[in-house]
């Protein structure tokens, strides 16, 4: 009985008369008094969370790129939106002096999406004008003969490519060769170049739709103006990287550079735009003209008769 009376709950007497004295107290238990330590382990939990996933973002980064020759590896550079495409189809549209379009589009991210179908569609519009030009040319004189050519789209398509893809490799190789002789020069990878290239090829999509208005000196005036804003995108964004190089090697470059897409647009005006070539305009109807001796020698025979 004894350890039961022990156990009991005793009220102290000295805490009733406080109670008595002052009713309007308030108390405070042990809990709350714990209630800060509380919140202290709360927030030491919530830095161990970002603690965590710092250390998550680590790791992701670290973690060990596909190789090239495996799918993954390709599928990153198609990995853009439309929003991405658009707006890098814009920068390459208006370009402007010291605003370079790899730092401000492509931003360490280069696609292969929109050079690919850039291209193609540019290569499939080639050839399409290029045969309706023949097809308007035939309802204004109906003397031409007019077939479908449809090797066309063959060479429209191997010279787009090839250009988008070469002439990027090329450049790439010098500007890597001239950064060992000059070690203070920038460089741009591989992929950002071939960027760089396929989405200034843009702006002649919509030229070569122009093309079809059959006047020759409003056509040069698109190609030229088409051909003044694809350059001048290559030079703005070649130039922070050739600068530190010697004045000759970077002027050489850029009018290289300027030269080459001269060259693509003045050969595809001229290959997929040309006249008739004499095979497709129908021969005039001969009028055979027969000489007086040779009219009597025929209508001799019938006055002998008669």
């Amino acid at each position: 009985m004894a350890a039961a009376d022990e156990l009991a709950f005793h009220e102290f007497e000295e805490a009733t008369n406080l109670l008595a004295e002052t009713p309007d107290a308030a108390t405070t238990s042990r809990s709350d008094q714990l209630t800060p330590q509380g919140h202290v382990a709360v927030g030491l939990g919530a830095e161990d969370e970002v603690e965590e996933s710092d250390k998550t973002l680590l790791l992701q980064e670290e973690k060990q790129q596909p190789g090239f020759w495996t799918f993954d590896y390709y599928q990153s550079f198609f990995d853009v939106d439309t929003s991405q495409v658009l707006d890098r189809i814009k920068g390459s549209m208006l370009p402007r002096p010291g605003h370079n379009f790899v730092r401000h589009h492509l931003r360490n991210r280069p696609d292969l999406y929109g050079p690919f179908w850039i291209c193609a569609t540019l290569a499939f519009v080639l050839a399409v004008t290029g045969n309706l030009t023949l097809v308007l040319a035939q309802r204004k004189d109906p003397s031409i003969h007019y077939s479908p050519q449809f090797h066309k789209v063959t060479v429209a398509g191997i010279t787009i490519y090839c250009y988008a893809w070469l002439v990027p490799l090329a450049l790439w190789g010098f500007l890597r060769w001239r950064k060992g002789v000059r070690e203070r020069m920038g460089l741009y990878t591989f992929l950002e170049t071939v960027c760089v290239y396929g989405y200034s090829l843009f702006i002649f999509i919509p030229t070569v739709v122009l093309w079809l208005i059959p006047v020759p000196w409003l056509q040069w005036l698109f190609g030229a103006l088409a051909l003044a804003l694809s350059a001048s995108g290559l030079v703005f964004t070649l130039w922070p990287v050739v600068r530190e190089d010697t004045r000759l090697v970077a002027a050489v470059l850029l009018s290289a550079v300027v030269l080459l897409h001269a060259l693509l647009a003045v050969g595809c005006k001229f290959y997929f735009f040309q006249p008739l070539p004499p095979e497709h305009i129908a021969p005039p109807p001969q009028v055979i003209s027969l000489s007086p001796n040779t009219l009597l020698a025929s209508t001799s025979p019938r006055t002998m008769v008669t």
